[in-house]
């Protein structure tokens, strides 16, 4: 079995050794559960081979405290690096109960083994389809979002269809995998005895080296952050993270796919192992790529995964605006930052509420501050994930899924549904137009299923089916299953530890569940303590206000205040590198999940304030998106002028021209070039006003919230309003007047002088003449740029080239001239690193024109043009 190797860890089969080294330990010495959980861990291992094969990240690694979080959530915490690090351990409430104390799946309490998984789920957990009063899909959305940004247990995948767990069932014994632990079928299974199966593939988690590689018993690993940070944005790998961003603006990449109708974008094509996480109907169908692999599990996460690529891209537009001289690595930390800070806010001010109800938060200090900082961190305080929460209490959604996601127009009226097995690995509806908003208006107009033990059919029976199969896996087999290679203990375990009452005969259950409930488990477990963690804790009736039961609540509120305490990047944190300012944070704490939605749809115009809660006309109601009363985060608190750049000295226009041309990257046939023109003016002569706002909106649709845009218009660079628009000289076959020109002016007569003041007042009227033309042929063009907006921008790149070309040729002229020289006028032709760097040299060049006045200090301008690439 060498040939099984870990894609995480360079040598699975040595990690499979430490066990075998502490299974060997506990029959040679007789070993107690004590001693091997607590005394093999003291025995030093930096002098044997285990150190050797020890991953360099649990040997220890150096930290520096910085503004922006690593991707891979190292040097979080300074003193304990991969505290909450991607590729840690699982931490544990509760010791492990491992059938032999070391490895081996847990039993029941009477040495024999538990029942079988499947039959828990067939006789604890039918489909009786009961809803909730109150909830939405949406909380479901959120909460797998989250989970995907907590959990992820690193298993083998099959390795020719990386679909699925490694293949178990039809294989030889000598042939399989050694982490094998299949799911049996009975024989009397009303629903897999229609087809004749009587396996379900699983495999178990990858053993983890503990921190400094110590023995001990199995312990496993999360291949995911263990704090709130957006890695199912991002990614956990800065490799992969470079992968997912654009290159430019501090813009992740997305999929154009609806450019022509003025549309957002999508998430980008999966191309690299379009197979992974996707069920394709054929080749020329892909999947989405983001920063977790599970982003195309079901159509509900991806249409999240979107929501919230989209917003970093919103965001990053808007910072670009407000921070020209930012570049592309500045503006997209910036923006993750934020994104980040937006979905802590969320999840504790909108999710955790209606999740755990106010007495629970208010127990494990989950409230958070309405003004202030606060000042909560304990380094001693380890954010990493608890097994009993991956493997258990944070699967509690699985309750509430629906059997049918409903789809809902802007009106907010039922459309359609769809059967939830068909959207699992297939988001492929979001290629039509306008049905990602149909699917997000579902999510809020949706009620979800009640929090019990009811499970649809569509995740027992039908989950991952194959194309044009008509059976799929048991996701509440692969719950109880995952518990057990855990050692996990028993649900009775757990409300001890949780203060709660424990039972120890079914009749003293009474009370924490249903009669009818117990009655079903009494029939199948031995005694109330092999009941298994997920199963019992689905099960209990809730807390009031609450719509978990008291065990899932303790063990989810527990993690959320490890998150919290445990993450030095939390966004409410002071004097930290990465605090935000007081302002900063007032505005994060506007953050809601409505807003999010207004910003980041097309069609969608009015949402209820909580879109988790069903609308009600009083305490939830639906209110239209420019209303105001969403409010949104104001982003001018984040203007950074730096050391280089005084707001005093110079203001700044910024015009981006759009034009397709064909890329050498096979993914894009078409992507967009953007040739960005700089105008900075002194302040005391401010920018001209864009007096176009519809043509700029069209604009910035077309062109896909690519970089930040301002007014386009047919006479592009805009100078200011005591200067000739030179595209209008063009048109007229004018030339500068002389009012341009600077230089010493020599002695001339008064006639010359009025001959000049009758001239230029000719020249005024004809210009006042040309300005209402001019007008008409906008208020034309605004029209005609609704119709066709692409022909409009070729029209003003054409009258930008000719101007320049004008502009160069009149400059040619004055050197063959004894008039007085043309405005002084810097044109940057070369390449700037970034915008910053292109501030310092204008910067400079304002400072010199200080020193060396003229008679023309008003009419003095700086032009950049750089064809980005």
């Amino acid at each position: 079995m060498v040939g099984y190797r870990s894609a995480l860890f360079p040598d699975t089969v040595l990690l499979s050794a430490k066990i075998d080294i502490v299974r060997l330990f506990y029959y040679s010495y007789g070993l107690s559960y004590e001693d091997i959980e607590k005394g093999l861990p003291q025995i030093d291992t930096s002098k044997t081979l285990i150190r050797e094969v020890c991953p360099p990240f649990l040997s220890g690694v150096e930290c520096r405290p910085g503004k922006y979080r690593r991707s891979d959530g190292l040097c979080n915490n300074l003193k304990h690096p991969t505290w909450g690090a991607a590729m840690a351990p699982f931490q544990r409430l509760i010791g492990p109960l491992y059938a032999d104390g070391i490895n081996a799946p847990r039993i029941s309490v009477t040495g024999r083994d538990l029942p079988l998984s499947r039959v828990v789920s067939r006789t604890l957990h039918p489909d009786d389809g009961f809803h909730d009063h109150a909830g939405t899909v949406m909380v479901i959305a959120w909460g797998q979002f989250m989970d995907h940004d907590f959990t992820l247990t690193g298993t083998p995948l099959d390795p020719i269809n990386r679909n699925d767990p490694e293949e178990c069932c039809k294989r030889p014994l000598h042939l399989k995998h050694p982490y094998c632990n299949e799911i049996r079928v009975p024989d009397d299974d009303y629903f897999y005895r229609l087809f004749n199966v009587k396996c379900i593939d699983f495999v178990r988690g990858f053993p983890s080296p503990r921190a400094g590689c110590k023995l001990g018993s199995r312990t496993q690993f999360n291949t995911l952050t263990g704090v709130i940070d957006g890695n199912t944005i991002y990614g956990v790998k800065e490799m992969f993270t470079r992968k997912l961003r654009a290159g430019f603006g501090g813009l992740l990449r997305m999929n154009p796919v609806f450019q022509e109708y003025g549309l957002k974008d999508l998430l980008p094509l999966k191309l690299d192992i379009p197979d992974e996480g996707c069920t394709r109907p054929n080749k020329s169908m892909f999947c989405f790529e983001a920063g977790e692999i599970r982003v195309n599990e079901q159509l509900v996460l991806t249409c999240m995964h979107t929501m919230l690529a989209r917003e970093h891209n919103r965001l990053a537009g808007k910072l670009a605006t407000i921070n020209p001289h930012w570049d592309d690595e500045t503006l997209f930390q910036e923006a993750r930052r934020i994104n980040v800070a937006i979905i802590q806010h969320i999840t504790y001010n909108e999710f955790l509420p209606i999740l755990l109800g106010k007495e629970v938060m208010e127990k494990f200090g989950l409230i958070l501050r309405k003004d202030g900082y606060w000042d909560g961190y304990d380094s001693n305080i380890n954010p990493s994930i608890i097994d009993a929460f991956a493997s258990a209490a944070f699967r509690f959604g699985h309750s509430l899924l629906p059997t049918a996601v409903e789809r809902w127009s802007k009106a907010h009226k039922f459309i359609a549904s769809k059967r939830l097995s068909d959207l699992i690995r297939r988001p492929y509806d979001l290629y039509r137009a306008g049905v990602f908003d149909e699917y997000l208006m579902g999510l809020m107009n949706q009620v979800a299923q009640a929090m019990d033990d009811s499970i649809t059919q569509e995740v027992t029976n039908h989950l991952f089916k194959k194309e044009g199969s008509r059976f799929g896996m048991d996701l509440v087999s692969f719950n109880m299953q995952r518990g057990r290679e855990f050692g996990i203990p028993g649900y009775m375990e757990f409300r001890k530890f949780c203060g709660l009452p424990v039972s120890h005969s079914w009749e003293e259950m009474a009370g924490s569940m249903s009669n009818e409930t117990i009655i079903r488990y009494s029939s199948i477990f031995e005694h109330p303590a092999d009941i298994d963690l997920w199963s019992g804790g689905v099960s209990e009736r809730s807390l009031p206000g609450s719509m978990l039961g008291p065990t899932f609540a303790c063990i989810i509120a527990t993690q959320l205040s490890y998150i919290r305490r445990g993450d030095r990047f939390w966004y409410e944190l002071p004097n930290q590198p990465s605090s935000f300012t007081l302002e900063q944070l007032q505005e994060l704490r506007k953050a809601k999940l409505s807003r999010l939605i207004c910003d980041n749809t097309d069609l969608i115009d009015t949402v209820q304030i909580y879109p988790m809660v069903l609308p009600d006309h009083e305490i939830n109601p639906r209110v239209a998106c420019k209303s105001g009363i969403i409010p949104s985060i104001d982003l001018t608190k984040w203007a950074d002028y730096g050391q280089d750049y005084s707001p005093h000295q110079y203001d700044f226009n910024t015009n981006v021209i759009h034009r397709k041309r064909r890329s050498a990257d096979a993914q894009d046939d078409q992507v967009t070039e953007q040739i960005r023109v700089y105008e900075f003016y002194e302040s005391k002569i401010p920018p001209m006003k864009i007096h176009n706002q519809k043509e700029a909106l069209e604009a910035k649709d077309l062109a896909n919230d690519t970089f930040f845009y301002e007014k386009l218009e047919a006479s592009i660079p805009k100078l200011k309003e005591n200067e000739k628009d030179d595209v209008e000289q063009i048109k007229n076959n004018k030339s500068f007047s002389t009012e341009s020109y600077e230089g010493d002016y020599e002695d001339e007569s008064d006639e010359k002088d009025e001959l000049e003041e009758n001239e230029e007042n000719e020249e005024n009227i004809e210009s006042e003449k040309s300005s209402l033309a001019i007008g008409e042929e906008n208020a034309k063009k605004d029209a005609e740029f609704v119709q066709n907006p692409e022909g409009l921008l070729k029209e003003v790149e054409e009258a930008f080239n000719e101007n320049n070309r004008y502009i160069n040729k009149q400059q040619e002229n004055i050197q063959n001239d004894d008039r007085p020289r043309a405005p002084k006028t810097k044109k940057f032709s070369k390449d700037f690193d970034s915008a910053g760097e292109l501030f310092k040299e204008v910067h400079s060049l304002l400072n010199k024109k200080i020193n060396e006045p003229d008679e023309t200090n008003h009419s003095w301008k700086i032009e950049y043009q750089n064809p980005i690439v």
